[in-house]
């Protein structure tokens, strides 16, 4: 077994030369993760053979893991953006609440909108919703902005089957409906703390860009009905969480009806019903159209997959260093717990922008740590998973590609939007980690 200090030293260097040569220096993060993870198992003892097995190994299961799941859910998210599915539900809320309520109506429509589509996606969609409202509202223009980039930021970093979180699922090997349900109860109490802070940004503090986002909202053309375009996010989350209810109470139906349901609660089977209750979103099916949005997907898919895979492959060479054998002692007698996931995300996330990376990097490096943490069993795993996510969101700035999409689309300036979004984002991770820790108590961990 190696040292203590030489594997500390071989984790600090490799975690600065990934943020370093991905962040600073602008190498591909893909070939990044893997160069550091190869000069990890070089530096470690391991021969070339071996070295390689495992990096394919980590490939591939991470690839098992999660691959279907992000393509099916990039799949529908697209489809709900060009069907105009997303507006329609925004536009449904914001009837319901009125101008009054406009930041709260924003955050909702963050929440629900944000389960199915990526951060990035669903703020480019509905920036022109909340640019048409904030000439309505010019008082509130900045908190509709704050409102719409907090929901989204909270559901993205802790909800599967958003990329990050869901990889790390993977690698910590949790129940992906699990971490859903609890993932969405520790996101609100975090979108909550973005909205209550977008609220108390100044109106004299907004400062407007002008850019082509303006005329958004008025590009869109005819909506789907509210009530088509709710089914495609509410049934794959309802079926998911029946088949948890159903591990809880394995006789509450017969054996068939069983089956049934633990089969359509699985994810991926979740997001295919859901993927097929698009369909009436169409004004009309043309295959061509089909294979252009799926294409889309896939292209959109394909990166994410690649680098998240490729933090597989970094975390496979990781667990070869036994960091539960080196560490094991140290931190059952330091009882930092929940932190070293959340610190461990932190550091990534703020030094590199990607909550992605942050996330996979941080499940891979914790995973052989768990037990020693006391965090073992699929209870305190779960926490783990969670504490991750909330880390990932801590703290959003100008290395962030979120970040630059709030600028641009919200019509904001860099100082402005420093000052609107990036401290919401480290106050929303803390507060998330307070959920984690009161879950951990009323659990029992």
């Amino acid at each position: 077994m190696l040292s203590p200090l030489y594997v500390s030293l071989l984790l600090i260097v490799s975690i600065l030369t990934i943020i370093l040569l991905s962040s600073r220096y602008k190498f591909n993060t893909f070939f990044v993760l893997i160069f550091v993870a190869m000069g990890v198992g070089f530096a470690a003892g391991m021969d070339g053979e071996t070295l390689l097995k495992a990096i394919k190994v980590g490939f591939g299961s991470t690839l098992e893991k999660i691959g279907l799941l992000i393509i099916l859910g990039a799949t529908l998210g697209i489809i709900l953006d060009k069907t105009n599915a997303t507006l329609s539900l925004a536009n449904f809320i914001l009837n319901k609440t009125g101008e009054r309520y406009a930041p709260l109506a924003i955050t909702l429509v963050g929440i629900l909108i944000g389960l199915p589509i990526f951060c990035d996606s669903g703020f480019v969609v509905l920036s022109g919703l909340v640019v048409s409202l904030g000439r309505t509202l010019p008082k509130k223009r900045l908190a509709l902005v704050g409102c719409l980039a907090t929901s989204l930021y909270a559901v993205h970093c802790l909800v599967p089957p958003h990329p990050g979180i869901t990889a790390a699922a993977g690698v910590l090997n949790v129940d992906l409906g699990k971490a859903m349900l609890l993932g969405i109860l520790v996101a609100l109490p975090a979108a909550t703390v973005g909205y209550l802070y977008s609220l108390s940004l100044p109106a004299t503090l907004d400062v407007t860009e002008k850019t082509p986002s303006d005329l958004t909202i008025e590009k869109r053309g005819n909506l789907p009905s509210a009530a088509l375009s709710f089914l495609p996010i509410i049934v794959p989350i309802a079926l998911i969480s029946l088949k948890s209810v159903s591990l809880l109470y394995p006789d509450m139906a017969s054996p068939l009806v069983m089956s049934i349901i633990k089969f359509v609660g699985e994810p991926i089977a979740a997001l295919l019903v859901g993927l097929i209750l698009t369909l009436p979103l169409f004004q009309k099916i043309e295959k061509k159209v089909l294979n252009e949005l799926f294409d889309e997907a896939i292209e959109k898919a394909g990166p994410i997959l690649i680098v998240t895979a490729a933090g597989g492959a970094f975390g496979e060479i990781i667990r070869t260093l036994e960091l539960g054998k080196v560490y094991g002692a140290a931190l059952a007698a330091g009882g930092w717990g929940l932190l070293v996931p959340f610190g461990l995300a932190a550091i990534f996330k703020t030094a590199q922008g990607s909550s992605t990376v942050a996330v996979v990097s941080t499940a891979s490096l914790v995973a052989p740590l768990l037990a020693a943490l006391g965090l073992a069993g699929p209870d305190g795993t779960l926490l783990a998973l969670l504490a991750t996510g909330a880390g990932s969101m801590v703290t959003s700035h100008a290395n962030d590609s979120y970040f630059w999409v709030i600028s641009r689309f919200g019509n904001l300036n860099v100082s402005v939007t420093l000052r609107a979004f990036t401290p919401a984002s480290a106050l929303m991770g803390g507060t998330a980690l307070g959920v984690i820790y009161l879950m951990k108590w009323l659990m029992g961990v």
